[in-house]
């Protein structure tokens, strides 16, 4: 006769698998621990500038003028943010999204264009950032470029294009319905049109990294290309994505340049491929890729605007303000091996 089975023992080894508890007095963070420290951080960073601003000149930098012009500066350098944050999530680099931006915003101020009118201007301003985007991307994921020397490849194209289509002036724009977004007049709510574009894009790529089967694939080509090729994800299809993805932001933010400034110049853009990487990198994306943060990198352009608006108020040196954004720079890449020395011990 058959016995019953006697349920195993608590001391039994062969009994049921017990749920590992973190132990008691571990001093490493869990990782989303990690990271809500790392936005509180950010957000304590933000609030002390706001306090120092205030503090500094309470009538100019509060004032709600003010606070408008802060968030549209953040808006168009912060939409190139966005898309830097996927390419470096994904393990690459992007050099050249500064002369990605001028050439869209030249090209899509021509007079040729500008018959369009306001259809015909974004369009172009955005088809031309997926055509760069597209090159980038062939060059580095078919072509087996390193990601640095096509994208500099890129930006001296792009300049030089750019220049040769100008032939070094400044293009004005002529067609209303698209100055008429830049006016004061144009706010909803208070909020300039340009910050809700922002936000669109900032929601669409929290949703896009976080949420979908490209964010997940992203973060694995970024952590382990190999591993995620044996996975079966087709890699270099990702990366072409991602650096569309790229010069998609990029043709976006150049017709908001185009908004901001009414008109189209070579010049457009400058510097813009530091202070992306320099914003994603402060926000908490690895350089190494496998690992990004959308709300972190929205927090670091925040920071950098807000700093080169209490400089400008203040009327301190440019070259004071460059010190600081190095010195944020550095201190937020000594943070992030910190965090990775920690996470391998």
């Amino acid at each position: 006769m058959t016995q019953p089975a006697t349920p195993a023992r608590r001391d039994d080894p062969a009994g049921p698998p017990k749920t590992p508890q973190p132990r008691r007095g571990d001093p490493r963070p869990a990782p989303v621990a990690r990271a809500d420290i790392r936005t509180l951080s950010l957000l304590g960073v933000l609030a002390a500038l706001i306090v120092v601003g205030g503090l500094t000149r309470p009538e100019e930098f509060l004032a709600t003028s003010n606070l408008q012009l802060v968030l549209t500066q953040a808006s168009v350098i912060g939409v190139v943010t966005v898309g830097m944050t996927f390419v470096i999530t994904s393990g690459g680099i992007d050099l050249s999204v500064g002369a990605i931006v001028a050439l869209s915003s030249v090209w899509a101020t021509t007079v040729a264009t500008q018959e369009y009118g306001f259809t015909g201007i974004l369009f172009t301003a955005v088809a031309v950032g997926v055509g760069c985007g597209l090159v980038n991307g062939v060059l580095i994921a078919y072509g087996g470029m390193v990601p640095f020397i096509a994208t500099i490849a890129m930006l001296a194209s792009a300049r030089g294009l750019a220049l040769q289509i100008t032939d070094g002036k400044t293009q004005i724009v002529t067609v209303d319905s698209v100055l008429d977004l830049g006016v004061k007049d144009a706010n909803i709510l208070g909020v300039p049109p340009l910050v809700l574009v922002f936000a669109v894009v900032v929601a669409l790529g929290l949703l896009l990294l976080n949420r979908t089967t490209f964010g997940r694939r992203t973060l694995a080509v970024g952590g382990n290309p190999e591993a995620a090729r044996l996975a079966g994800i087709d890699v270099r299809r990702q990366r072409l994505y991602l650096y569309l993805l790229s010069g998609l932001c990029c043709g976006i933010a150049a017709f908001m340049l185009i908004v901001l400034s009414g008109s189209g110049q070579n010049t457009n853009g400058n510097l813009y491929e530091l202070d992306a990487i320099a914003a994603a990198i402060i926000g908490g994306t690895l350089l190494s890729g496998g690992r990004g943060t959308i709300t972190g990198s929205l927090l670091g352009v925040l920071i950098f605007t807000t700093i080169t608006n209490i400089f400008a108020l203040n009327n301190l040196e440019s070259a004071v303000q460059q010190i600081a954004k190095g010195a944020i720079i550095v201190a937020a890449v000594l943070v992030q091996h910190r965090t990775l020395r920690e996470g391998r011990t």
